[in-house]
Order: C-alpha cells, then sequence, then structure tokens
C-alpha cells in the first residue's frame, strides 16, 4: 500500500468514526440507562472490523499472508502499541474498551438523571469517547500500514 492510498483509506475511516460518534452521541441523549451502552457496543462491533479491512488488517487478511508477512506485520503491530489490530472484535473486547473508559461511562450513566442537560452530557461524552476510540484504531492501524510498507506515518 502506497502512502497515498493509505491517506486516503485514513481519511474515508475519519468520516466513518465522525458517522459513528454522531450515532453514539443520539445514543446517549436517550433518557434510558444502558441504551447507550447498548448502541455504543454494535457501533463498534461492525465499526472497528471494518476500518481494519481497510487496511488490509483484518485477522483474516493477516492470516492468509505467509509465515513472514504475518511475522511482519505482528511485530508492526506490537511496536504501534495496537492491541485490536488482527484481533477478533467481540463483545468482551469491547467491554474491556469500556472498563479502561470507566469514569467516562460511569459520568455518562449519572448524567442521565439530570433532566434534559444530562442527556446533552451523556450525549456530548458519548461523542467524543466514540471518536477517541474509533480514531486511535484508525492511526493504529495507518501506523502499522507505514511501518510495513516503509512510509512515514503523519
Amino acid at each position: 500500500m502506497t502512502k497515498t492510498e493509505a491517506d486516503k483509506i485514513k481519511k474515508e475511516c475519519k468520516k466513518t468514526s465522525t458517522k459513528a460518534a454522531f450515532i453514539s452521541a443520539a445514543g446517549g441523549a436517550v433518557p434510558i440507562p444502558g441504551v447507550d451502552i447498548g448502541t455504543d457496543v454494535a457501533i463498534l462491533l461492525k465499526t472497528l472490523p471494518k476500518i481494519s479491512r481497510r487496511f488490509n488488517l483484518s485477522n483474516e487478511q493477516i492470516d492468509e499472508l505467509d509465515d513472514q508477512g504475518r511475522l511482519l506485520v505482528f511485530n508492526a503491530i506490537k511496536r504501534a502499541g495496537a492491541e485490536l489490530i488482527g484481533r477478533a472484535i467481540t463483545k468482551d473486547v469491547i467491554i474491556t474498551i469500556f472498563k479502561r473508559m470507566g469514569l467516562k461511562v460511569a459520568t455518562r450513566q449519572v448524567a442521565k438523571y439530570i433532566p434534559f442537560v444530562g442527556s446533552l452530557v451523556s450525549a456530548g461524552i458519548s461523542y467524543g469517547a466514540m471518536k477517541i476510540v474509533i480514531n486511535m484504531h484508525i492511526n493504529q492501524c495507518y501506523n502499522v500500514v507505514a511501518e510495513i510498507n516503509g512510509f512515514k506515518a503523519d
């Protein structure tokens, strides 16, 4: 993959990130506890593997490589600190992400009990958290591709 191709994919994925964050915000605005988490799990289960596939880094695509290719990819993944690349994204993996973001999730749940303003706060937290998680994954995929293909990541 060339840098130009990777840049184009990154740009397209950032648009996907924004759309997903808006959907997450809509789920976060619903004043019923738990709806937001269900929405976020569904979004991440769909979006993270889609991004990995766009960068040719899904676990299926990596499995198709020869041994040397897999080793190259896994070393690049390790150096990038990318925990989600080359893994099956499951509900358990998403729950682990949420546990790491514990304070944001807890704040979002508590905010729902404050009439009107609470829903806005929850929606804002949902939007921001979703952007952070997805953009982090995009950047890690991009960095892995850059290292594998020998170009400098932005």
